[in-house]
């Protein structure tokens, strides 16, 4: 094995005990656009029988949920279904994505409907389950990486290109955290969105700013109620 095998082989290795090194937690956040502020609970579970992502918040205007079920098999986050509910007064929308492993074809239901394939070894995310992945890779210390993301809208993916910005403090339950910052970007579009993550809570979101020359959406940690 030369000396550039043996260094992926390594990496490959690492990403693996990273991946499954990512702990549980249940938290508050708020989310923010130009229509709504509203807070609710994200949490992530993982154990034998599989893992999951999930979000739910409410309030007089709107209940949001927001789910990812996935598998993490030799270190590989392997997703599985990826469910919207949304019901606020300016907006309804449900949408069911399945993941087929086998077929190696992606399924929508709901506000969007298609069926889309796409080739063995392309590693597809839905926008909850990358961000596993992202903290895992961020924890490697990789300065600039490649993901799919699966488009919603029409099915296939889009391909993102993540970059990390700088180091700044942030400001957090009364303590002062290192945070990390990546930059999410795609080739020939304007949005932009940037990741906050903290060194001392295992790289855990703390702002996700997501922003275009019409919009900005803002997720913010507000408390956590439990890790580990």
């Amino acid at each position: 094995m030369n000396s550039k095998n043996k260094l992926l082989f390594m990496t490959f290795l690492f990403i693996n005990f990273v991946i499954g090194d990512i702990p549980s937690y249940s938290a508050k956040y708020t989310f923010e656009s130009d229509e709504i502020s509203i807070s609710g609970v994200r949490s992530f579970k993982s154990d034998l029988n599989g893992s999951e992502i999930k979000f739910e918040a409410s309030n007089l205007l709107a209940n949001l949920f927001f789910s990812s079920k996935f598998k993490i098999i030799n270190g590989e986050v392997i997703p599985e279904t990826y469910d919207i509910k949304i019901k606020p007064k300016f907006l309804n929308r449900d949408q069911s994505i399945l993941f087929d492993q086998v077929k190696t074809e992606i399924s929508s239901t709901g506000s969007n409907e298609w069926i889309s394939t796409y080739k063995e070894g392309n590693q597809i995310y839905d926008p909850l389950n990358v961000q596993i992945v992202i903290r895992s890779l961020v924890k490697l210390e990789l300065k600039s990486f490649n993901l799919n993301l699966v488009n919603m809208e029409v099915g296939g993916f889009k391909n993102y290109i993540f970059k990390y910005i700088r180091n700044e403090k942030c400001d957090f339950d009364e303590k002062t955290l290192n945070c990390l910052i990546y930059e999410r970007t795609q080739l020939d579009s304007n949005r932009k969105v940037t990741y906050y993550l903290a060194e001392e809570l295992e790289y855990m979101f703390i702002r996700i700013i997501d922003s275009d020359e019409e919009t900005t959406n803002r997720l913010t940690l507000k408390e956590i109620l439990s890790f580990g």
